[in-house]
């Protein structure tokens, strides 16, 4: 049975208590999710409490600005042992975040000391590293001290860090690193993440692949995989968005994935209503019940290397010290590890990627990373115009998709002056909150 989870946040903790409650009720096999604000994320809790104090509005939970009752309060009766509650933050530096955690008994967050780092922050990696050990310090002494106390659960972001561009060996190696990160600092409950991109045959290759290492490399451990619905630009027509996250339920049922975190149909326009959360998580889980029930036929996940190259680089990283955190920063000071178009002062930024005809990342340009690059994608540049072709072509694929099936079960325009455009309008009318 796939489980699936919403990225919902809101700040105040009523609203917060009556989205996880919907999501709770939801008709499918849900756990709740308390997404925190960006002042949080930020470390500026003051100017999350002036935001409160003014009454504007958040675009997520500030945890540390209210009263530890208060969220416990919001918590009771709808967190339980059938329904877990997991803190999602985008911190570099979360340890304000975590030392609230036990007392409020929650004990499932994700993140990591690379993939909350690079992407979010100019933070030293060095800096974020230390940071993210206290964290799992903190985690592991709260369960240590109490027989009561829950096994903490944390979940690594590492394979879903600038997902839309880079290419899928980094994803998983770096996602298998911070779960290794995690077990060397006492963490025994964690799960792996991946994030959807361009082309489903390469993403059931690195799912596969993902798999494959966790289960050689995290042994004694209990873990699971979890795939994110697209996190790039995502489809404007209603059509497009629904075929995309269709897509993914499927994926996740393919590839063995134990959770999917999901996205709804307004991405494009502004921040989803709960009732959009609830209809996503229902669609995403009736989705996937019927393709758990089609026949396997045709499913065979083709080996293009993407095993092979997260292996190397795992390898090579794990080379360079035995504290893989101390390694990690090392890696990415030798440019062993190397994001794509990621502009953090730690990372070399000399590698480069793109996308062929069908979706599929290659790289371009692998810097000092100890992999070689792919023929299809060996020695040629993208310039910006082409940059933001590869960042739209999910959108434009799935919308162009969406259109076409509309166009099937519809009579043929035979009015004067221009045809209609191919994408649909966003409807302005709907409910919900304005884009932050």
């Amino acid at each position: 049975m796939l489980v699936v989870q919403p990225r919902m946040g809101m700040g105040d903790p009523a609203r917060m208590r009556k989205g996880l409650l919907a999501t709770r009720s939801a008709a499918a096999t849900t756990v709740g999710t308390i997404t925190l604000d960006s002042y949080t994320r930020l470390g500026e809790t003051g100017a999350a409490r002036r935001a409160l104090t003014a009454g504007e509005e958040l675009n997520g939970y500030p945890i540390t600005v209210h009263p530890p009752g208060t969220t416990r309060g919001m918590l009771a009766g709808v967190m339980d042992d059938g329904f877990p509650v997991q803190v999602r933050h985008g911190s570099a530096l979360p340890e304000a975040i975590f030392a609230l955690l036990p007392a409020l008994g929650l004990h499932a967050s994700e993140g990591g000391p690379v993939s909350y780092c690079l992407p979010y922050s100019r933070t030293p990696l060095r800096e974020a590293v230390r940071s993210w050990r206290r964290c799992c310090e903190l985690l592991v002494a709260a369960r240590d001290g109490s027989r009561a106390a829950a096994e903490p659960h944390m979940e690594t972001f590492g394979g879903c860090m600038l997902g839309q561009l880079c290419p899928p060996g980094l994803l998983v190696a770096i996602s298998v690193l911070e779960a290794l990160f995690f077990r060397q600092a006492g963490l025994r409950c964690l799960s792996l993440s991946y994030a959807q991109q361009a082309n489903a045959g390469q993403d059931a290759e690195a799912l596969a692949a993902l798999g494959r290492l966790a289960g050689e490399l995290l042994t004694g451990t209990d873990w699971h995989i979890v795939l994110y619905a697209y996190m790039g630009v995502f489809p404007q027509s209603p059509g497009g968005a629904q075929l995309l996250l269709d897509e993914a339920a499927r994926l996740a049922v393919r590839s063995g994935a134990a959770r999917l975190v999901v996205k709804t149909t307004s991405e494009a326009h502004r921040i989803p209503t709960v009732a959009e959360n609830v209809l996503a998580l229902e669609t995403a889980a009736a989705v996937a019940d019927h393709e758990r029930r089609a026949p396997p036929g045709g499913r065979a996940t083709a080996d293009t290397g993407v095993y092979a190259e997260a292996r190397a680089l795992v390898d090579a990283v794990l080379g360079l010290s035995p504290d893989v955190g101390e390694a990690l920063v090392a890696a990415f000071a030798k440019g062993y590890l190397d994001i794509p178009y990621c502009l953090h002062p730690d990372n070399a930024g000399r590698t480069g990627s793109r996308l062929d005809a069908d979706g599929r990342l290659h790289w371009s340009s692998v810097g000092s990373m100890p992999i070689r690059p792919e023929p299809a994608g060996r020695g040629t540049s993208i310039g910006s115009a082409e940059l933001l072709d590869a960042l739209s072509y999910v959108r434009r694929t799935f919308d162009e998709r969406a259109f076409d099936l509309s166009a099937v079960s519809r009579p043929p325009f035979r009015g004067f002056g221009e045809p209609p455009s191919r994408v649909p309008l966003p409807d302005n009318q709907q409910d919900g909150a304005p884009l932050p």
